[in-house]
């Protein structure tokens, strides 16, 4: 695949359950292009949350090898695994994760101070990203002056503060009711779409996978199935459940 960005192989993760060894993932191997919008779907328990820590360098596999941009993360220092996934991978999570004493402009803010990014041109950018996700009316308003829907919002204008190749979003609608969710996905949509990200996506909704082009199932720790999405939704068109 060309422009491959994220390589599993033969990956397997294991954690000690007191006594009991639990596969969380058995002998995965899959790449992940650029400019892939990808859902990873599957019950409870069978394995999507390992599968996204894994994919976003948040752990490292019991056996096999994971690769980032071609740099096998097992061998990497924290500092510069912690470096490249700062650089590369933007996380949106379903309880937002925002900062409650901070106003969306200094959440969005962040990333960019821990890259060092100069101040003016952070502050720049982040207004910028906040105006991108149609929030410039809130920049000083605090996480509990927001709905969840903006939240949100102001979680995706934070994962892409540092202009990443990846946008990881795990269960991004699970807190949202079906219209604000819509409104999310159809941003995630468009950031495909419009400005190229990947977007690797975990979800137990089909409905919100029909959003991706590309399925990848699994089941008990193994992946199922690894398809194209030949019936892609564009939620431009579509509306909510």
């Amino acid at each position: 695949m060309e422009n491959t960005l994220i390589v599993f192989q033969n990956v397997w993760k294991t954690y000690q359950m007191g006594e009991v060894q639990v596969n969380a993932l058995k002998n995965m191997s899959v790449k992940l292009g650029k400019g892939e919008f990808v859902a990873i779907i599957g019950p409870s328990g069978s394995g999507k949350s390992t599968m996204m820590n894994l994919v976003g360098c948040l752990d490292v596999p019991s056996k096999g090898k994971i690769f980032l941009k071609g740099r096998d993360i097992a061998q990497l220092q924290e500092s510069d695994l912690a470096s490249l996934r700062g650089r590369t991978i933007g996380f949106v999570f379903q309880q937002y994760n925002l900062i409650p004493g901070m106003t969306a402009l200094e959440n969005v803010l962040l990333p960019l101070e821990i890259q060092e990014v100069d101040d003016s041109i952070a502050e720049k950018k982040a207004k910028e990203l906040l105006d991108l996700v149609g929030l410039s009316d809130k920049l000083q308003n605090k996480p509990s002056q927001l709905s969840g829907g903006q939240q949100q919002r102001v979680s995706i204008a934070r994962a892409l503060a540092c202009d990443p190749e990846i946008i990881l979003a795990d269960e991004p609608t699970g807190a949202l009711d079906s219209i604000t969710g819509q409104e999310v996905i159809s941003i995630l949509y468009r950031l495909w779409k419009e400005k190229n990200k990947t977007v690797v996506m975990v979800t137990h909704d089909l409905h919100l996978a029909g959003y991706a082009s590309r399925h990848i199932q699994l089941k008990d720790g193994e992946m199922i199935r690894d398809i194209p999405n030949e019936a892609q939704i564009n939620p431009e068109t579509s509306g909510p459940d």
